[in-house]
């Protein structure tokens, strides 16, 4: 299972670019998923029911849009994985 987090996003899309800022901020890596350059990743975003992006993810837990207590929950999901905790 993926342990990382995937941010779903495209170019111009502001609510996108806030997502990662929040990611970055809390120096958690992420992969960056461009919906425009691969259709199959429309098709992911789909998988998870959701039809818009922003969309963060790891493993099967999806958030849509700029929702920093989602966020911080992924974050969690993702530090507890890895071993990883916060000091």
């Amino acid at each position: 299972m993926n342990k990382q987090l995937i941010v779903y996003s495209a170019p111009g899309c502001r609510e996108c670019e806030l997502v990662k800022e929040f990611l970055k901020e809390h120096q958690v890596a992420f992969e960056v998923r461009d919906l425009l350059a691969n259709r199959e990743y429309q098709q992911e975003v789909e998988k998870f029911g959701f039809m818009g992006i922003p969309v963060t993810a790891v493993g099967d837990e999806a958030v849509k849009g700029f929702n920093p207590g989602e966020l911080n929950r992924l974050i969690d999901l993702v530090k507890s994985r890895s071993g990883q905790t916060e000091e």
